[in-house]
Formats: C-alpha cells, sequence, structure tokens
C-alpha cells in the first residue's frame, strides 16, 4: 500500500477482526454482513488521509479520507464520516459518507441513508435507500456483455430501490 499521512495520524490505520471497540458506532446490517464475509478488515480511521494507491487482499472500512485508487478482494465500507475521491474495484461496495469516482462492483453496490456518489457505478445489485444521492450513470452487469447504453440518474431517493439483473 502506498500512501501519505500526517505525523499525528499513526495508529489511524489498522487491521482488525470485524469484532468492534466498545467506544465504536454500532455496525449497520450491510456493514455487519460485509464484515462477517471476510476475516480481516482494514481500517482507515476516522483522522486518517491516504492519497495513493490502497490494496486490500480482504475487507476495507474508510472512516477517513482517501484519494487515488482502491483495490479490495473483499468488500469496501465508506462510514458516514468518510470522504473519498477514488476509484474503487471491489467485491460489494457500501456508502454511507461522500465519494467522487467510478465504482467497479462484482457484486452489490449500496448507497446508504445520507451517503452520496458522484461518479460511474457497475454492478450486478444497486441498492439506493431513501436520503441517499447519486449522480451519475449505472451499468448492470448480471455477466453478459455490457449494454450499449446506461442508465443517467440525477435523483435524491425518495424511498429504497433495489435493483437486481437476471
Amino acid at each position: 500500500m502506498i500512501f501519505k499521512r500526517d505525523e499525528d495520524e499513526a495508529d489511524a490505520i489498522e487491521a482488525t477482526s470485524p469484532e468492534r471497540k466498545p467506544e465504536s458506532r454500532p455496525w449497520t446490517q450491510e456493514e455487519r454482513r460485509m464484515a462477517e464475509q471476510s476475516s480481516e478488515v482494514t481500517i482507515v480511521g476516522a483522522g486518517a488521509r491516504l492519497e495513493g494507491n490502497v490494496v486490500s487482499a480482504g475487507s476495507l472500512r474508510i472512516d477517513g479520507q482517501v484519494k487515488g485508487q482502491i483495490n479490495a478482494e473483499g468488500d469496501v465500507t465508506l462510514s458516514p464520516q468518510s470522504q473519498v475521491e477514488a476509484d474503487i474495484r471491489a467485491q460489494n461496495v457500501s456508502v454511507a459518507g461522500k465519494f467522487k469516482g467510478n465504482l467497479i462492483v462484482k457484486g452489490k453496490a449500496h448507497l446508504a441513508r445520507g451517503g452520496r456518489i458522484d461518479g460511474n457505478i457497475t454492478s450486478k445489485t444497486l441498492v439506493v435507500e431513501e436520503g441517499g444521492v447519486f449522480h451519475g450513470q449505472s451499468i448492470m452487469d448480471g455477466g453478459a456483455p455490457p449494454a450499449p447504453v446506461a442508465s443517467s440518474v440525477t435523483a435524491e431517493s425518495k424511498g429504497s430501490e433495489q435493483v437486481k439483473v437476471p
């Protein structure tokens, strides 16, 4: 992993199991499901600012700021306080913070209440919760070659939606 960080943020990045520290806020159902699928979760702490390429063999949870590229073999979770400007490739992605860039997801892309995505999403499944903001294009890739026309969306979700391609 290549990154830049401030000296006082030395303890902001840690590798841990899916168990949470008592002082942390509780996990949402989506975050818990993603964490249980991988035995290792790398956490970018709330005070951390990373710039560059982030590569994770497991899952990744981002509470801080990241700018660059993110590649994870597991799932990527962006917490409500996160600010990410990157291209992300992962198994599943859940966005509850601010995200700008492109998502390429093998499984499910999830936009939580209060989250914002400015960019394009390629996934098999897209879930947009009420209160989530998505501005960009969505390509639903069900394993077949990508369709020549992508749907373009600029909206704030008023209800929970789940779109799945058979």
